[in-house]
């Protein structure tokens, strides 16, 4: 289970961008990196081309690049700074059967991830 998960609510502890919160677009885990929302936005110089239908792409765009898993932090739901992650685990009920299911939780607070 992953502590940083796509949808997360992060703020940015290291880097130019320091200090910032945002939304996770994507988790690459095999580098161990994530695309956070509005931070570390760099310019892409792409070729001016024609689609099919004739209207021209390309141009300058800015894009977010992906940062290091290490330079965010998950915000607290209830103190809305950054925490670490925990795990709790908890036995749920369904049809008949008793799982055990993990539960991620704020260090700082105790509450629920979602």
């Amino acid at each position: 289970m992953a502590k940083i998960k796509k949808g997360d609510l992060v703020v940015v502890i290291a880097g130019r961008d320091k200090g910032q919160q945002g939304r996770v677009l994507e988790v690459q885990p095999e580098n161990d990196r994530v695309v956070v929302e509005g931070v570390q936005r760099v310019q892409r110089h792409t070729k001016v081309s024609q689609s099919q239908r004739g209207s021209k792409t390309g141009g300058i765009e800015t894009i977010e690049a992906p940062i290091h898993i290490s330079n965010v932090m998950v915000v607290d739901p209830e103190t809305k700074k950054g925490s670490r992650v925990g795990y709790r685990t908890e036995d749920v009920e369904r049809d008949g059967r008793t799982r055990t299911q993990r539960v991620r939780v704020a260090k700082r607070s105790g509450k629920d991830i979602s």
